[in-house]
């Protein structure tokens, strides 16, 4: 190369990519373990989570899924555990009004929050989403239902109902494996629309 050519352009490569967020994560403090959450000499915390507006005293392991806390020692079968990665929704909780894939989330990092499940719903009177789903006909083997409706809750919440495009969108992380899309979009509107 001579003194009269440019330097050639740098162009990142996956390597250099990766390292570069490794060394950012390095350097990102970690949050700290919430309140109450020491371990004993078998490794089992003491954690107090808040369920459908009641509190449940549990010890567990560290690593115990906030699903796995709510299907196996709560008894709150409702929410299913699907792929168990995080893909199809089948998990979805309310944690303080957002959102939460279960399986993902360790319940001794919830214990600070204010958990639904689609248990934690009704009040009587079905919920004016389970409503609308029931409706629309929005289920069809039911496994993904009860997900999709959480879900739901938070997207019209959230204010995410404009159109159905935006349902569609908001909704994109819960999956159907019956194909019942047009019938949850339309449940979802219905929903929104009463709900405002």
């Amino acid at each position: 190369m001579s003194e009269d050519e440019p330097p050639p352009a740098f162009t990142p490569t996956r390597r250099t990519v990766l390292k570069a967020g490794a060394a950012a994560t390095a350097t990102t403090s970690l949050p700290a373990w919430p309140r109450a959450a020491l371990a004993a000499a078998d490794g089992t915390v003491r954690i107090s989570l808040r369920v459908n507006g009641t509190t449940h005293e549990q010890v567990l392991e560290p690593r115990v899924t906030l699903l796995d806390a709510l299907r196996e020692r709560l008894g709150l079968t409702g929410t299913k555990k699907g792929c168990d990665r995080g893909e199809c929704g089948a998990c979805t909780v309310l944690a303080d009004g957002r959102r939460i894939k279960s399986c993902l989330t360790l319940a001794v990092m919830q214990q600070d929050r204010e958990i639904t499940t689609v248990e934690g719903l009704a009040d009587g009177e079905p919920h004016p989403v389970q409503a609308a789903f029931l409706r629309r006909d929005a289920f069809q083997c039911g496994f993904c239902t009860p997900g999709q409706i959480m879900s739901a809750v938070a997207c019209v919440a959230e204010g995410h109902t404009g159109s159905d495009d935006e349902i569609r969108d908001w909704m994109s992380g819960n999956l159907c494996r019956c194909g019942c899309y047009p019938n949850i979009v339309a449940a979802v509107r219905d929903a929104a629309e009463e709900m405002t």
